[in-house]
């Protein structure tokens, strides 16, 4: 682990891709490291695995990131599928969902600006990773309702997001 994060700060010297790498390795993910500006990484979640790729772009300053997970749609549930990504879209304050039919995915699309040179910190690229999962994993079962069960777009978000109250 590089001595910025373990220290609890990013150090300038750092990439947001070697952030990346440290935290991926403090939470024993499986990581592949495609070059100095990229890496990918496997996560379990509780409703399927997740795949994490990010990408540092120096020109535009942007970590950008990109989490799947699949979801074939039979073709006659496209548009109800499409419906679904855009309400929960809708409800989103960061990041969101694309629809990648073709590839039988849907993404979750979230990018980090760090104009000026900024500094991406550990704290800013663990919060971008647990978004990312935590917001697949509100999302996965909606979207399969929509998918497999067919299910209105309102149907599976009023019963897939339910909070629960109390305790058990």
């Amino acid at each position: 682990m590089s001595a910025g994060l373990a220290n609890g700060f990013a150090d300038a010297d750092l990439s947001p891709i070697d952030i990346v790498e440290d935290l991926a390795a403090l939470k024993s993910w499986d990581v592949d490291r495609l070059d100095e500006d990229q890496i990918e990484m496997a996560v379990s979640g509780i409703w399927g695995d997740y795949s994490l790729a990010l990408a540092w772009f120096d020109s535009e300053e942007i970590l950008r990131m990109v989490c799947t997970f699949e979801l074939s749609a039979p073709e006659e549930r496209r548009g109800e599928m499409l419906r679904a990504v855009e309400a929960a879209n809708d409800r989103l304050w960061i990041g969101g969902f694309n629809l990648w039919a073709d590839q039988n995915v849907i993404a979750f699309r979230y990018g980090l600006v760090l104009n000026g040179g900024a500094c991406a910190t550990a704290e800013q690229v663990e919060a971008m990773l647990h978004g990312a999962v935590e917001n697949c994993e509100r999302y996965h079962p909606v979207f399969h309702m929509v998918a497999h069960q067919g299910a209105s777009t309102e149907t599976a978000l009023g019963t897939a997001l339910l909070e629960a109250a109390g305790q058990a």
